[in-house]
């Protein structure tokens, strides 16, 4: 269980350094982010899902 909370702490560490190093950038990304058809926004964090399944599996030593 303290693998998980400290996964998400890292989650939260990366996300809040993303948003306190490039605000502006952010910001643009969110708006175009709108723009998109759900379906792709979907396809996409499917395959970061999958991207990130795969990194945890090779790092836990699978």
């Amino acid at each position: 269980m303290n693998d998980l909370w400290a996964a998400l702490a890292l989650v939260a560490v990366l996300e809040g350094l993303v948003l306190f190093a490039f605000p502006g950038a952010w910001k643009r990304t969110a708006k175009e982010l709108l723009k998109l058809p759900e379906a792709r926004l979907r396809r996409f964090g499917a395959g970061i899902l999958v991207v990130g399944l795969v990194v945890l599996y090779l790092v836990r030593g699978g």
